[in-house]
């Protein structure tokens, strides 16, 4: 399995886990894979069990024909993930409950990832065997927890009784495997940007880093087959790493979904390190001395105390954690405006509110500046050509702030970088036309600006192009390409040369 880039070693505190066995170098494909199965996430609303769309759940809501369970009307006609669970609901008469609320978790769809994985099992018992029997499932972490019992109601005790399933797969079977999703499973999305959950074991063997070297596309029109690469230069011995959590998060938040779904405590050097790597990404600014940050006093506990690195002042863990609480909060309500103007002037209000008390590259204001970047540019009254200069640097400003941060914490060939390298190649351009429709920008300083635009386009470009055509990040690889052409076409006709 591991070929010639890696090979496979267990130890105790890690499971199994890869090691390069020779140097590699950035963007080298590891290996590919199709998933053992694919799914809705637990607790998702009402959603097409073909393409994982959003649907109505109600009695009006498109229906499967056949089983009478969520489906959409173009998957009507062809389906391909959702035949065999369907078979299985036609043959017990099992029908799907229509709910009232459509935007509330169905628990009625709980059970069918972990039934994809029970019936790929019968399909492919060698693969289960080699790859996904010796997954950790962390069964008696989870036994008789709260998630325990409703998973033994709404998922085991169904498919045995109601889906006929009882002599053909035990309670313990069927908790292993929701055990195995919960700790192993991915994030994939959809062509048409949705999230599911693909369960892809060689993957699932990388060790968890919150500074990861490993990338990986998920291809939704080659049946979600993954490949991954290096993201960065690996030397010979190393550990391979991916990661299993958001590197945009701040250790806290970090470490608390690590322990309660994949039932670890990170050790790795960012979690360790009271500054995140220097940025200072969990740190607060004194507010009783003039040059001190607040740091924790050891990151990886979650009631250890925080201090100021200049002065005596002291903070419980308890108090940091409901301060960051009590801030994530408001800006998770600007997530529910309207896309348009009043949204983006409520982001620039909370980011100016927070300033005085958050390190400049702390995580929420990082969350705000990406939330900003999306804005600036693409709704009414600030569109791209309509932004004044000071809005255009604005924008700059804000995607510099960020690839700081994603140059720590996402090294190389990221898909992160690589988005984020696009946004900033347009305020460039943009800026670069209006100041030389001033006068105050000609010959060589514009050709330096225009050839920074393509240089970013370029590396966009080409790590984007590892992404399936069909998804937004595909597609951008393209339109990425096209601006390039387009930039250079446009120097060649001012006569500025390559």
């Amino acid at each position: 399995m591991s070929g010639e880039a890696f090979k496979v070693l267990e130890c105790p505190e890690l499971g199994r886990y890869a090691v390069t066995t020779k140097k590699l170098k950035a963007g080298e494909e590891l290996f590919d894979e199709k998933p053992f199965a694919i799914g809705p996430n637990s607790d998702s609303p009402p959603v097409c069990l073909e393409c994982c769309v959003p649907v109505d759940g109600s009695a009006f809501g498109p229906k499967c024909p056949q089983c009478g369970w969520p489906l959409c009307e173009e998957c009507v006609r062809s389906v391909v993930y959702h035949k065999a669970e369907c078979d299985l609901f036609v043959k017990n008469k099992v029908k799907f409950q229509n709910v009232d609320d459509s935007t509330a978790g169905c628990i009625q769809l709980d059970c069918i990832t972990p039934l994809r994985v029970l019936l790929a099992k019968e399909a492919d018992p060698e693969r289960w065997n080699a790859e996904i029997s010796r997954m950790q499932d962390h069964r008696e972490e989870r036994r008789g927890s709260t998630f325990w019992n409703a998973d033994q109601k709404n998922v085991v005790e169904f498919l045995r009784s109601e889906c006929g399933l009882k002599d053909r797969f035990s309670e313990e079977l069927i908790q292993q495997v929701i055990g195995i999703l919960e700790v192993n499973a991915f994030e994939a999305r959809t062509s048409s940007g949705y999230t599911i959950r693909g369960l892809y074991p060689k993957l699932a063997i990388m060790t968890h880093s919150c500074v990861p070297n490993v990338v990986h596309s998920i291809h939704p029109s080659k049946d979600y087959r993954l490949t991954a690469r290096t993201a960065i230069d690996v030397e010979e011995g190393s550990k391979l790493c991916t990661t299993y959590t958001y590197t945009l998060s701040g250790t806290m938040v970090r470490q608390a979904a690590l322990k309660s779904t994949k039932y670890f405590t990170c050790q790795c050097k960012r979690c360790l390190d009271p500054t995140e790597l220097g940025t200072h990404f969990s740190s607060l600014k004194c507010q009783k001395c003039d040059n001190g940050v607040i740091v924790s006093s050891k990151p990886t506990d979650e009631e250890a105390e925080w201090h100021c690195t200049h002065c005596e002042y002291k903070l419980k863990g308890a108090a940091m954690a409901k301060a960051i609480q009590v801030m994530q909060a408001e800006i998770d309500e600007l997530a529910y405006m309207e896309y348009g103007p009043e949204r983006l002037e409520s982001f620039e209000r909370v980011f100016k509110k927070y300033r005085s008390v958050l390190h400049p590259l702390h995580f929420i204001n990082t969350s705000i500046r990406n939330s900003l970047i999306e804005l600036y540019g693409r709704i009414p009254g600030y569109m791209m050509p309509e932004l004044p200069d000071i809005l255009l640097e604005r924008k700059i400003e804000l995607c510099k702030d960020i690839l700081r941060v994603i140059d720590v914490f996402e090294p190389g060939k990221s898909r992160s970088r690589a988005m984020l390298l696009y946004e900033l190649h347009a305020p460039i351009v943009v800026l670069a036309q209006s100041e030389y429709a001033h006068g105050s920008l000609d010959g060589e300083p514009l050709k330096k600006r225009l050839l920074e635009a393509i240089a970013l386009l370029e590396e966009s470009s080409e790590i984007l192009k590892w992404e399936d055509p069909t998804t937004p990040e595909g597609i951008l690889a393209n339109v990425a390409k096209q601006s390039m052409v387009q930039l250079r076409q446009s120097m060649e006709i001012a006569n500025l040369g390559k």
